[in-house]
């Protein structure tokens, strides 16, 4: 049966106009004329059956059913681009693996030990995207995605299949400027340090406390951040003391730029799965990739 497809010009003309809400400014991006644009989305929208804009004198806006459309497609039309482009860079040869990942976890673990995994499929290359939280991967065009989370979280994550990781351990630690000639504190003694607060995660420091048996009224109190790698940033300038996995930070213990501020490490309450579509066939090469990982938890965890 033939699909019911529209071309892929007129789907590039309209999300531009879209985009634009002008036909002359999505024509100047697409190095078209005007009419070409405007034919090609009046063609779309006969295909279609509905309209996609309201034109009027003083412009043109999209109409809810452009509104819903336009955003279906341009996931669609960055995966075929973005597809496209991976083929024309390998040439055909090998494939590929596209991985979501939480941003700091990628920088600071993965990526220092992809060249292990470049060296043994060096026609595997390795694309990331940055997410944090669950998504849909049919939507995604990703293959599998690094992701920390509790067991519940994972669990609630609809059509996959998690591989445990790691567990974490975090750890508070800062500049040692912010210590001066202490070598370490105690708990208590943290609690009137400034503390640096990971927003993704409001109650962190409230559970170490609870875990050391230390009230501490202000310790959801303190500049948040995002990101893990703004809080090492943060904790290195010496703006206070940040609570980290400690398998972040690695190069900064060793260095001294970091320096342990009590050594309580706890438990975290998240862990570190890769996360897969729940499919029948699973990609060798993503099965290849999860070996590897696995490998390295062995390496990790060495003495």
């Amino acid at each position: 049966m033939r699909r019911k497809l529209p071309s892929t010009q007129a789907l590039i003309c309209f999300e531009a106009a879209a985009r634009h809400a002008s036909f002359t400014k999505a024509a100047q991006e697409l190095a078209l004329t005007q009419g070409a644009v405007s034919r090609q989305v009046a063609a779309l929208e006969d295909l279609l059956g509905v309209p996609l804009f309201k034109r009027g004198q003083h412009g043109m806006q999209l109409t809810p059913a452009g509104q819903d459309y336009v955003r279906q497609i341009s996931t669609r039309l960055d995966a075929l681009e973005r597809d496209t482009l991976d083929l024309m860079g390998r040439q055909g040869l090998g494939e590929s693996l596209t991985l979501a990942a939480v941003p700091t976890f990628a920088s600071r673990w993965l990526i220092p030990r992809l060249p292990g995994f470049a060296k043994a499929h060096p026609q595997t290359p390795i694309h990331i995207e940055t997410r944090t939280r669950p998504f849909m991967f049919s939507d995604s065009g990703l293959d599998a995605a690094l992701y920390a989370g509790t067991p519940a979280q994972v669990a609630q994550w609809a059509g996959t299949a998690a591989t445990h990781l790691f567990d974490e351990e975090v750890l508070p630690v800062c500049s040692p400027e912010l210590l001066g000639q202490t070598q370490a504190l105690p708990p208590e003694a943290l609690a009137h340090l400034p503390l640096l607060q990971p927003s993704t995660r409001p109650e962190a420091w409230r559970q170490w406390f609870d875990a050391q048996g230390v009230d501490a009224p202000r310790a959801m109190a303190g500049p948040r951040y995002e990101l893990f790698s703004m809080q090492v940033a943060a904790a290195r300038c010496g703006l206070g003391v940040a609570l980290m996995p400690t398998l972040l930070i690695p190069s900064e213990l060793a260095s001294g730029e970091l320096v342990v501020a009590c050594d309580r490490p706890i438990r975290g309450q998240r862990a570190y799965y890769l996360v897969q579509p729940q499919t029948a066939q699973p990609r060798p090469m993503l099965e290849h990739f999860k070996a590897w990982l696995l490998l390295q938890k062995e390496v990790d965890a060495a003495p």
